[in-house]
């Protein structure tokens, strides 16, 4: 049975999607606000989400990108804006699909069997536990084996988010370049090494030894747990 997540503040949309989706058989869950949203991605794996961009409490466009770091889960957003850089701001952050309000169901339930389809089978996870520290990419938070977070800078936090999600694979210098810093900097290699020596210095139990934040000379890096 597909699981599907939905995300929205409207309890008639909730309602009607609820009634529509258990009716095909569809596995549904709900939240009204994104901070319950990225609870219940970790806590319920769904394999789809279906969200909303106007919630209470953020811009669903955060959800999506904290989504996004650690979890493929296909996203089809719901919005009553119809503004092309509001859509392209979801898509940008990850998004799959985009549909607006009001939608007919029938269009709504082909797009989220075509997600679906596409999604990939392999599981996620959102904690990645090392014996020095612990990654949660849903919260974005780094905790020491002890206790305790670590307090990393925003650009830190990209750079080690992309090399955990490739955790045992090689990821290019002008992949990560691209991804934290822009296309503009993907020959800016300076960058790479200045941020990768302050992340070993917060997170390596040797920074001159690295454990975790391997460096692939003349290629990139690796995250090894």
């Amino acid at each position: 049975m597909t699981r599907v997540l939905v995300v929205d503040d409207e309890p008639s949309i909730v309602r009607a999607l609820r009634i529509n989706l258990t009716a095909r058989k569809y596995e549904v869950s709900t939240a009204t606000d994104g901070a319950s949203g990225l609870a219940a991605v970790a806590r319920d794996r769904p394999d789809v989400m279906i969200l909303d961009l106007g919630l209470p409490d953020m811009d669903g466009t955060e959800v999506i990108r904290g989504v996004r770091g650690w979890t493929s889960t296909p996203i089809i957003v719901l919005s009553v804006w119809d503004q092309e850089s509001q859509k392209v701001a979801a898509l940008d952050a990850g998004a799959d699909d985009y549909v607006t309000k009001p939608f007919g169901m029938d269009e709504l339930l082909a797009r989220l069997r075509a997600a679906v389809r596409r999604a990939s089978p392999a599981p996620d996870e959102p904690v990645v536990t090392t014996d020095h520290f612990t990654v949660d990419l849903a919260a974005k938070r780094v905790i020491r084996e002890g206790g305790g977070d670590v307090s990393l800078t925003p650009t830190e936090w990209q750079l080690l988010e992309v090399l955990v999600r490739n955790r045992g694979r090689l990821v290019t210098q002008r992949q990560l370049l691209q991804e934290v810093w822009g296309p503009a900097y993907e020959t800016e290699s300076n960058y790479l090494r200045v941020y990768v020596a302050q992340l070993r210095r917060k997170l390596e139990p040797e920074p001159s030894r690295p454990r975790y934040l391997l460096t692939e000379p003349g290629m990139g890096y690796r995250f090894g747990d």
